[in-house]
């Protein structure tokens, strides 16, 4: 920031010189216009035509050429145009050299203090420091994305209205696991920038996971709004494509992933989107489309069953969350899938289609910890009477080899 205002300030001198500048041939000015009007003879030169026209007209009556009449009115049209004459050539006394000086600080200084104040209305001073932050925190060998967070909130608190504050800290609370508080930036930042259809399916998303993939009420009054604007937003479709696939409509999936990627930039996503339509074909007994069938990434291939004496607690079609988690715990969810309890036992993979964001999926780790529950109340958190099993220390790599069981054997208290 330092650098920027020395900047404008070297931008501002030329102005400023501008001003002082008329100053320094103020008295030269002055001398040079008393000394023209000192020798200025143009009053004394109309006299004289005066005269001799008068004089013109005085001898004219003299020979009888006009009557008395007419000269009289020849005279005054004389007189009058005199008169003109004079007039035109008053001039306003000449201020002194120095007056008016105390005028050129006050511009200047109204011109800088204007200048200041425009910049700051409608500058990027606080896009600066939000690039202050980010590139001090990056160069601290001690910077982590907490640190960034925090320093990040302090901005918000400074700058509320800088949407680009929200942006930059709506995935840092996404991808650390924080999905309230970053429902809470995207929010603000569709207060500000309006309900642009980008905007309302990123939050339709992020409140989707974080509703433990399940298309509620709000959910899909976002879906919806979204749709209405532009009804080939991939983000949505990926979604809605999503949760199809997690309630076993394999097809309506396929369709929903199809229209996603025609409109999606992203090829990561698009990859990732071919790989779960791969999949829901294979669940289909349809044979894969072209190359997808071939790019799976390295993932987990589980089998998850329920203990014999937990069985019969819950109904057949209770939702059960199967969660690949780092083995520090430090990142948000690497994979996650969903089945129902009826479906148990059952084989399943977990990859690169399981992620709920491309900055934290299983390709980023060797191992991971396996986390299964099954949630009497449909809850994305964990609550009473939800029953669960987990396995830690779970390889991540190719998914050809024998499954890894992971049993429902332990309740919620």
């Amino acid at each position: 920031m330092t650098l920027l205002w020395i900047a404008f300030a070297l931008l501002l001198l030329p102005a400023l010189w501008l001003l002082v500048a008329p100053l320094k041939r103020a008295r030269a000015v002055h001398d040079a216009q008393r000394d023209h009007e000192a020798n200025d003879r143009t009053a004394e030169q109309n006299v004289a035509v005066f005269r001799r026209r008068l004089a013109s007209l005085e001898e004219a009556r003299e020979r009888g050429d006009i009557d008395e009449a007419r000269f009289e009115e020849d005279r005054l049209e004389l007189e009058r145009s005199l008169l003109e004459d004079t007039e035109r050539l008053k001039r306003a006394p000449l201020k002194p050299s120095a007056s008016g000086r105390l005028a050129v600080p006050v511009v200047m200084l109204a011109l800088v203090v204007a200048s200041a104040l425009w910049y700051q209305h409608e500058g990027a001073e606080g896009d600066l420091a939000l690039m202050d932050v980010r590139q001090e925190v990056m160069s601290d060998p001690q910077g982590s994305p907490e640190m960034l967070i925090e320093r990040l909130e302090e901005q918000a608190a400074r700058q509320p209205e800088n949407p680009n504050v929200w942006s930059m800290l709506f995935p840092l609370y996404r991808d650390s696991g924080q999905g309230d508080r970053a429902i809470d930036a995207l929010e603000r930042l569709i207060e500000i920038e309006g309900r642009h259809p980008q905007l309302l399916a990123q939050l339709a998303q992020i409140e989707f996971f974080v509703a433990g993939r399940r298309l509620t009420e709000r959910v899909q009054s976002l879906v919806d709004e979204t749709l209405e604007k532009d009804a080939s937003e991939p983000t949505v479709l990926g979604l809605l494509g999503i949760e199809a696939f997690d309630r076993g409509a394999y097809q309506e999936a396929i369709d929903h992933w199809r229209r996603a990627i025609a409109g999606m930039n992203d090829p990561d996503s698009a990859d990732a989107l071919r790989q779960g339509i791969q999949t829901a074909q294979q669940r289909l007994g349809q044979a894969p489309e072209g190359e997808a069938a071939a790019a799976q990434g390295p993932g987990i291939h589980a089998r998850v069953r329920l203990d014999e004496e937990l069985a019969g607690r819950l109904d057949a079609d209770t939702p059960v969350f199967v969660v690949a988690r780092d083995m520090a715990g430090e990142l948000p969810p690497l994979a996650v899938a969903r089945l129902t309890l009826g479906e148990l036992p059952a084989d399943l993979v977990l990859d690169g289609r399981h992620a709920m964001s491309p900055q934290a999926s299983l390709a980023q780790v060797e191992q991971a910890r396996l986390v299964v529950r099954v949630s009497a109340g449909g809850q994305a958190e964990p609550q009473p009477g939800d029953m669960f099993g987990q396995r830690a220390g779970v390889a991540v790599g190719e998914t050809d080899s024998e499954p890894v069981e992971v049993v429902i054997d332990s309740v919620v208290e």
